[in-house]
């Protein structure tokens, strides 16, 4: 035992010990795929697969211009294991800054150590907001008070004593302790349940599940196209068939929109690499989109839209009490919590501990719940038991001193109340029949941030609704928000006006009162949860910011949970994005990096399932009418490369700024389906008129055809690619004229018209064609202009 009383923990050499015996803590701790994860995603698709058979059919029956595509597939796959490394980089480097680190009691001396250098046996200090890293039993119990609620369910926190069991990824919600462990690495309870250490999981996006299900379409319409294709060119092709292989090939390898999975994942990746860039860490990727999907945000006070510490003010001394006297009690009530909180760092700040022995006997820590703390203080002058806290909570409806703090809450100042009770100090507080004896208020100054309302303007700007909730006097939290400029802070909701959250509210009236309020205080942590709940039971999409472990439950239930580096390990270890520096301005950048990921995902999808759709429409005809399919690989993958691909690359990184909006697949599916089906019949059109103008005057016919076919087609996917990049800025009209450059550059150089084997032959038809496009253009711009005025007929 240390000299006060205290266990000193395991020594040097028993430590050495269990890290040579393997009995360490050895969950690894990261917060992405490891790279061999990273390397399968990327290769071992079923696309890939598909793509990589086709490829070597191609191989084995025909040139090495017709396996194009198969080098394609390589390189999209590099390039998505390159970019998903970065983000991994980036995630890995901002967890590490991030990570807790445990307190652990060794040699009688007490040092932070990292999570995975924690062995069996070791003694862990626990303070309000710390997470358990391994399970355990408590040694020291000082009212500590565990929420296991993420592991059980249960929402109540569950009072711990001597001998009690502590399970891993439950958190303290008041007092303290320490606790001796007896499970860790992967025995732990947490590691059990599930791999906690891993970050990298994919919660539910809308933008993932829309591209699985728009794969699962393009499967079903590929079967049995490839059964259709391939014996209809076999029938047509039977004196060559290895011809008819490759045109079945080219048939198919185009409908495969294996490049919108690449798209999406670099696009994620690259707004992880962006956001790591402002300190701020997304632990899963589908919160980038989740934030931009976002409706209602939940601001906690505290934390966020004012700097974490606090300046003592004023002390205002009442009656029969001196002010030396109170801040005498106030040194001792400081002195005496190992992990004060900010309101008592300030006063302890301001006020010492007194010189002549004065201190506590037994503590009561501030809890969420109670809106007090308390001490039992012997020793000196102002011996007794003493309470600080909410006044409005330990004293009476209209006593006289609640005006005087009404008034002081009015000017966005935090008051606190020193009072005096003859009560036990773990006796519930009864204002009403035992109020305490007022000593003095404690007014305390808040930092409000200098870009919080500017912040705040930006939500506006985007209709996104603010929510300012917090713990503190409604009063207070209103003139905070009111300087920031939130509508509607001069009518502050105080939550103990509201329903129960546990009561049967089938009216409905809680909840609308609620969504009507904007400024909310008094709120405990269970009313933040159920006030998340309410709202999302509305129909809103809702994040939730944080640094207390008061916010955790409330950041678990919400869409988004957004932490502060800074704050609680428990709010960290729920929440999805960790402002790491504390920036609250970092906010707006995640919502604008979820809408450019979203908006421009949608962009190329557009361009993505045009392909899949033309591509079976002219599959469709081709059986139909029993002729050769009018392309090689070599040609598809041509126009591919530079009409959706190259394209879909940039415009999927470019800035967005538009909203996020729900029925993803449905608004894609609006515009792919009829700009492919024009597409599909315009370029049909041109082949069936090509084999007629064609036919018996050229050696090479059904190149003359193909390439009448391929000018057609590639002028109208062109337009396509011109009507899903505006608004037109600079870059995108010089984006779409390299491509056009390129298409001619192929067309006029001699060997590369033999590498593609495409030369247009005589002038009517080649001009033809391009009336055809022209054509079918005019027909594309009537689609969008029909598609707008049906989408402002919705609402959209």
């Amino acid at each position: 035992m240390t000299e006060n009383g205290a266990a000193p923990g395991l020594s040097a050499a028993e430590v050495a010990e269990r890290v040579r015996d393997g009995r360490v803590n050895d969950v690894p701790t990261r917060s992405s795929r490891s790279v061999g994860e990273i390397v399968r995603a990327n290769v071992f698709t079923f696309f890939n697969g598909l793509m990589g058979t086709l490829f070597l059919v191609v191989l084995v029956v025909g040139p090495l211009q017709d396996a194009l595509f198969g080098f394609i597939v390589i390189a999209n796959a590099a390039i998505g294991i390159v970019q998903e490394l970065r983000a991994k980089h980036t995630l890995d480097s901002l967890a590490v800054v991030g990570e807790s680190r445990p307190a652990v009691r060794r040699d009688g001396r007490t040092a932070r150590v990292a999570q995975h250098e924690i062995v069996l046996g070791d003694l862990i200090e626990l303070g309000p907001g710390d997470k358990a890293p391994v399970d355990g039993t408590v040694t020291e119990a000082d009212s500590l008070e565990m929420d296991e609620s993420l592991l059980t369910g249960e929402a109540d926190p569950v009072v711990k004593r001597p001998g009690d069991a502590i399970l891993s990824g439950s958190f303290v919600t008041s007092g303290g302790g320490a606790f001796t462990a007896t499970r860790v690495g992967r025995e732990a309870y947490a590691a059990r349940l599930a791999d906690e250490a891993s970050r990298f999981t994919l919660v539910h996006s809308e933008l993932r599940t829309g591209i699985g299900r728009i794969l699962r379409y393009c499967v079903g319409i590929m079967i049995p196209a490839a059964l259709g294709l391939i014996l209809s060119q076999l029938l047509v092709e039977r004196a060559d068939v290895r011809e008819a292989i490759r045109r079945m090939v080219a048939g198919i390898v185009v409908m495969v929109p294996e490049g919108l999975v690449l798209i999406t994942s670099v696009a994620f990746a690259v707004g992880v690499v962006r956001l790591g860039r402002r300190q701020c860490l997304v632990q899963e990727l589908p919160a980038i989109e989740g934030l931009a999907r976002v409706d209602t945000v939940c601001l906690d006070k505290t934390g966020t839209l004012t700097e974490g510490g606090m300046d003592l003010a004023e002390l205002h001394a009442l009656d029969g009490t001196s002010e030396e006297c109170a801040r005498r009690v106030l040194g001792a009530l400081g002195a005496a919590d190992r992990r004060p909180n900010a309101s008592l760092r300030a006063i302890a700040d301001a006020c010492p501990p007194p010189p002549d022995g004065l201190r506590a006997a037994d503590t009561l820590p501030f809890s969420s719940a109670r809106k007090y703390s308390g001490a039992v203080l012997t020793g000196g002058d102002g011996g007794g038991t003493w309470l600080l806290g909410a006044p409005d909570v330990l004293l009476p409806e209209g006593h006289p001193q609640l005006v005087e703090t009404e008034r002081l809450n009015a000017r966005g100042l935090r008051v606190l109340l020193l009072a005096a009770t003859d009560r036990a100090l773990d006796a519930p507080a009864d204002a009403r029949r035992h109020p305490p004896e007022p000593a003095a208020l404690v007014v305390l100054e808040q930092r409000v941030r200098p870009e919080a309302a500017a912040t705040l303007r930006y939500f506006a700007d985007q209709d996104v609704a603010a929510k300012i909730v917090s713990g503190d006097n409604a009063v207070s939290v209103g003139a905070v928000a009111a300087r920031l400029g939130v509508p509607g802070a001069d009518h502050p909701v105080d939550a103990r006006t509201l329903p129960d959250p546990d009561e049967e509210d089938d009216s409905g009236d809680g909840e609308a009162a609620v969504e009507r309020a904007t400024v909310l205080g008094r709120v405990t942590p269970e009313q933040k949860r159920a006030l998340v709940r309410a709202l999302r039971a509305r129909g809103h999409t809702v994040a939730m910011t944080g640094d207390g472990v008061n916010d955790a439950l409330a950041l678990k239930d919400a869409d988004i949970g957004v932490a502060m580096g800074s704050g609680s390990e428990a709010t960290r270890a729920v929440a999805q994005i960790v402002l790491m520096d504390d920036d609250f301005t970092t906010l707006p950048s995640v919502v604008a990096e979820g809408r450019r990921v979203i908006g421009n995902i949608e962009r190329v999808a557009g361009l993505f399932l045009t392909k899949t759709v033309y591509s079976v429409v002219m599959a469709v005809a081709v059986i139909c009418t029993a002729v050769p399919y009018p392309f090689l690989p070599r040609h598809l993958t041509l126009l591919s490369a530079l009409t959706i691909g190259i394209p879909a690359f940039f415009l999927a990184l470019a800035p967005n700024t538009e909203r996020a909006r729900p029925r993803f697949v449905r608004r894609v599916l609006r515009i792919a389906v009829p700009f492919g089906l024009i597409a599909g019949v315009a370029t049909y059109t041109v082949y069936l008129l090509a084999r007629g103008h064609y036919e018996g005057r050229t050696d090479g016919a059904l190149r003359a055809e193909t390439s009448a076919a391929t000018l057609t087609l590639f002028l109208i996917t062109l337009w396509v690619v011109v009507i899903i990049a505006r608004p037109l800025t600079w870059w995108r009209v010089l984006l779409v004229a390299a491509m056009g450059a390129a298409f001619l550059l192929v067309m006029a150089v001699p060997w590369l018209q033999r590498f593609f084997e495409l030369r247009l032959a005589g002038w009517f038809l080649p001009w033809t064609a391009v009336g055809v496009a022209v054509v079918a253009c005019v027909l594309l711009e009537v689609t969008v202009l029909v598609r707008r005025a049906r989408a402002r007929g919705r609402g959209e």
